[in-house]
């Protein structure tokens, strides 16, 4: 009987066990959640996007002649100044190869120069004769002029003769002249270049090109001896201190933007955030196809820089950067941050922390920065949410923080 009785009781209390073993698992606990507490404060809303910086006037140097460009004098980032140094140095170029063709017709022409030379040459020995001769026939008009022997006419004649002998003799003296630079031409046309490539020599036979503005050498187009056609581009120069960046933005985004905008530089490499305002706005975009294939239509919105001048000063041409272009700013807004809301439907919802469960509360928002949204109505300054909340969290859960023992 006494034993019965004992093992009655040992099984009631392995069942007792059992069931509050199973209670026990069965029982739902907090689950672990990151909390923020709703706060006022400031929030500013930007677009950012990659940019680079530019010096606002960049001065290009081309080649006012063609000719040899010898081996630039300067070197990027060297100092130059307006009107005096010399960037860059044109050689006339050396006469090209004849080939056979055109030098048996080169040739053609000095032998018929030289004919037409001799030509000229017997029409001045002539026309010299000829003026010879009418100076001796009016110095016997002239005698017998004297003596009545002939009429005041015949004497006006013999002078005429005279006049157009001394012009016919200039005329031929002219013509010579004019056929032996004809000569001298034909034969440049057999020149050939020379074994040392020179264009030229003396102190005149080059173009020195000098500095349009003071600054730095940016670029050198050809750093190396070679021929060049006119207008090609040699030398880049401008002046750092006039620094600029310059966005390409999403004409979506520009419109939101106004001159005199403030912007934040970051990514630049220094570990300090930059400041700059937008100075301009273009009134035209263009397209752009993104890394992705997709055709955008770009608008370039452009900074001046603002403030701490040392730091500005280690960026120069062309270094990237990244924008971020303030579109509104408040300095007292009930704050939410982004990670505490989702949708519900098609409403805006967070989870607010109630005694130790998430509840569901639908709120509203006006403007989002990349972390905070501003809260217009659901929830007050002081309330507890759920940031990053899981799949494990719905209406009514417990939670508890995740760093609570």
């Amino acid at each position: 009987m006494f034993s019965s009785w004992r093992r009655s009781i040992a099984i009631a209390l392995f069942a007792v066990l059992i069931v509050a073993g199973i209670v026990f698992t069965l029982w739902p606990r907090p689950v672990p959640a990151d909390f923020a507490t709703l706060a006022r404060g400031p929030l500013e809303v930007t677009i950012g996007e990659e940019g680079v910086t530019a010096i606002r006037d960049v001065f290009v140097v081309s080649a006012p002649v063609s000719g040899r460009s010898l081996r630039s004098p300067r070197e990027v980032g060297d100092r130059v100044s307006g009107g005096e140094t010399l960037v860059a140095v044109i050689q006339p170029t050396p006469p090209a190869f004849l080939d056979e063709r055109g030098r048996r017709e080169a040739e053609a022409r000095v032998r018929a120069a030289e004919a037409a030379e001799m030509l000229g040459m017997a029409e001045v020995r002539r026309a010299s004769a000829e003026r010879n001769f009418a100076i001796t026939d009016l110095e016997r008009a002239e005698k017998l002029a004297e003596r009545g022997t002939i009429s005041e006419r015949a004497l006006d004649e013999a002078r005429l003769q005279v006049d157009v002998g001394a012009a016919a003799h200039a005329k031929a003296l002219a013509d010579l002249a004019v056929r032996r630079q004809e000569l001298t031409s034909a034969k440049a046309h057999l020149i050939e270049p020379r074994a040392e490539g020179g264009g030229g020599s003396g102190a005149d036979c080059c173009v020195n090109i000098r500095a349009p503005t003071d600054g730095e050498v940016l670029k050198i187009m050809h750093e190396s001896e070679q021929i060049i056609t006119a207008g090609t581009p040699l030398v880049e120069i401008g002046d750092p201190a006039s620094l600029e960046v310059t966005v390409d933005l999403l004409s979506a985004d520009a419109v939101q933007i106004r001159p005199g905008a403030i912007a934040y530089i970051d990514r630049w490499g220094g570990a300090e955030r930059l400041q700059a305002k937008v100075r301009k706005i273009d009134p035209a975009g263009f397209t752009k196809v993104s890394a992705l294939g997709i055709e955008e239509q770009r608008v370039t919105v452009t900074l001046d820089p603002v403030g701490d001048e040392d730091a500005w000063e280690k960026l120069g041409h062309d270094f990237r950067i990244y924008a971020h272009i303030v579109v509104w700013q408040s300095d007292d807004v009930l704050r939410i941050p982004l990670s505490a809301l989702f949708r519900h439907g098609q409403n805006w919802a967070a989870f607010q922390v109630v005694d130790g469960r998430a509840r569901r509360v639908g709120v509203e928002i006006g403007q989002r920065s990349d972390r905070f949204a501003e809260l217009t109505s659901g929830l007050e300054a002081g309330d507890r949410v759920v940031i990053h909340p899981g799949d494990l969290i719905d209406d009514g859960v417990p939670v508890a923080a995740r760093d609570a023992p």
